[in-house]
């Protein structure tokens, strides 16, 4: 019967041979290493095809807008879509995550982007999702006809699978520290005024180099998700409330 040899025998094997590894740990720290070498999680990297994915999501926190001549507040959503390829983004403010304020940001992504994704990949929303399932979620039927008038499709995120939508929580996180930050501290009394000041924001965060890098969101955007989007159709999708 052969014995495997222990951690403790390769130490001392290794303290003989002189090794680089054993001169610097002793054999308490290097069993301490070994331990929380084989604890750590370890997870292949997604790599996003150019022109594939366009994920969606919402900011946590909401933005404050004032009545002028009430003085009542309302707090207004962030809507959030990113290119997985490039993270190119776009953010806008709606009042609510309802059907229709989710079909008319759609449209103005797509619109944003200047092209259309092979597919579009929102988190379990009632606005996407009618009933969220692991394998087989029922799409809502006026975002099924949304993706079928861009020419696109719906594939939502797993429940209980945050890799699914990593680059939308990641996207989102990006908006609400680079550009709901440098809101915080200003008034808006209208929906537009607030989405004026986002819209004057955008084109920084996409500009802005990534950490350590020197291309940007915009960079990766053109040479690698416009060129692999599909073109938008000549009409953009009429929602009818009356049908649904």
């Amino acid at each position: 019967r052969v014995r495997r040899p222990t951690l403790f025998s390769l130490w001392r094997k290794a303290r003989r041979e002189n090794s680089a590894a054993s001169r610097l740990l002793g054999s308490t720290s290097l069993r301490f290493a070994l331990h929380a070498w084989q604890r750590q999680k370890r997870s292949m990297r997604q790599l996003h095809k150019a022109g594939e994915k366009a994920f969606i999501d919402y900011c946590g926190p909401t933005v404050e807008v004032i009545d002028r001549h009430s003085g009542e507040i309302r707090h207004a959503q962030v809507f959030v879509g990113v290119l997985g390829a490039s993270s190119y983004t776009f953010a806008e403010a709606t009042w609510t995550q309802s059907l229709p304020d989710w079909i008319g940001s759609h449209q103005r992504m797509l619109r944003f982007f200047g092209g259309v994704p092979e597919l579009l990949v929102p988190d379990n929303l009632k606005a996407a999702v009618t009933q969220a399932c692991r394998y087989a979620p029922k799409i809502n039927t006026t975002y099924t006809e949304l993706a079928t008038h861009y020419g696109t499709a719906v594939l939502p995120a797993r429940p209980y699978k945050p890799k699914d939508k990593a680059k939308a929580e990641v996207a989102v996180q990006v908006v609400e520290r680079w550009i709901l930050a440098r809101l915080r501290h200003r008034t808006f009394f209208s929906l537009a005024e607030l989405n004026a000041a986002i819209a004057e924001l955008l084109p920084q965060l996409n500009q802005r180099p990534f950490q350590g890098r020197r291309e940007s969101r915009q960079d990766l955007y053109e040479t690698l998700d416009r060129p692999a989007l599909k073109p938008l159709p000549q009409d953009d999708y009429e929602y009818a409330e009356w049908r649904h």
